[in-house]
């Protein structure tokens, strides 16, 4: 049972109602996740501020930003993240297999992505460090410096949302991820 539950644009706070109702456009309904931080305008603007910044100043493409989120929410074990993600990775052109593979730490269809994401799940797993070694494989398959950076903004956006999801107990409103065990 979620500790903070989903409210609808109608009962959101006065100062969550705008960034609740463009949460909902831009995603077709009004998730769980975000029915919930819509409880704080503090909150909800935090997590619009940094996706704004994203989408305005970003320049990952959809499968790098989808591959970074899947690999920080299967390192934080987000249930929900992981579900959500996995619609997106769809939408992003990743295959099921690609998916699986993302959240399992074994990308070998994608040198470049098996490197960005081993960053992501280092800085998840260790609060914030990477090793050199990562980093180096990274920046040999290709990664610059500013897009290094970069990668820091999407995952503190992934930490941000999965942190919030294991606080508030977010209940899931989207289909289930597969698992990975077989």
């Amino acid at each position: 049972m979620p500790r903070i539950p989903a409210h609808t644009l109608d009962s959101a706070p006065q100062g969550s109602k705008e960034m609740a109702g463009h949460l909902k456009q831009r995603m077709g309904k009004l998730l769980n996740i975000h029915a919930g931080m819509a409880h704080s305008p503090a909150v909800l603007g935090a997590y619009e501020g940094i996706s704004q910044a994203i989408a305005a100043h970003g320049s990952f493409d959809a499968q790098t930003k989808e591959a970074i989120a899947l690999a920080v929410g299967n390192q934080n074990g987000c249930d929900y993240c992981q579900a959500a993600h996995t619609l997106s990775a769809r939408k992003s052109g990743l295959t099921d297999e690609q998916i699986l593979a993302v959240r399992a730490g074994e990308v070998d269809f994608d040198p470049k992505l098996a490197a960005i994401t081993e960053v992501a799940r280092e800085v998840a797993a260790r609060t914030g460090n990477v090793s050199d070694a990562a980093w180096q494989v990274a920046l040999d398959a290709g990664w610059t410096d500013e897009e290094l950076t970069e990668a820091f903004a999407h995952i503190a956006a992934n930490l941000f949302t999965n942190y919030f999801n294991h606080y508030a107990k977010t209940e899931l409103d989207v289909p289930a991820a597969p698992s990975l065990s077989a």
